[in-house]
């Protein structure tokens, strides 16, 4: 298999952004594919791992792996029912729609999801989280 890619083709925040899996499909099936067609490449992800796991990080990694720019559940819960003022509404749609952010788009979907479940599923949900909270917390008497 052969790639139009080179090892100097991808930055070290697309490569970063490939080991933190929060790149567009299409994108991270691009790198998988050069990865496979050379070798130097899979060296700098190595490289990239290395620094990592000794705890060295710049601010952009930072930023990116806290996911600092991320809206929080709750704020997407307000943008769902629209009771967020409108500069944070446009905020969080250019973070989906522009940004592309994976974590954030995966959780609105949740949230929709758990909008359109019958209110006895959710019910029946919490009695199960309460009653096995409420046994593991006896045992520990």
């Amino acid at each position: 298999m052969t790639s139009d890619f080179t090892n100097s083709d991808f930055s070290e925040s697309e490569l970063q952004a490939y080991l933190d899996e929060s790149l567009a499909p299409s994108e991270m099936a691009a790198i998988e594919s050069a990865i496979r067609a050379n070798p130097k490449l899979l060296d700098r992800l190595a490289v990239l791992n290395r620094r990592r796991d000794a705890g060295v990080f710049t601010l952009g990694e930072l930023w990116r792996r806290e996911r600092l720019t991320c809206p929080t559940r709750e704020q997407l819960v307000g943008l769902l029912a629209g009771t967020i003022p409108p500069q944070h509404a446009d905020y969080i749609q250019f973070h989906l729609e522009t940004v592309g952010c994976r974590f954030c788009d995966a959780n609105l979907e949740d949230l929709k999801r758990q909008k359109q479940e019958p209110p006895t599923s959710v019910s029946s949900r919490r009695s199960r989280f309460f009653q096995s909270s409420a046994g593991y917390l006896r045992g520990r008497k």
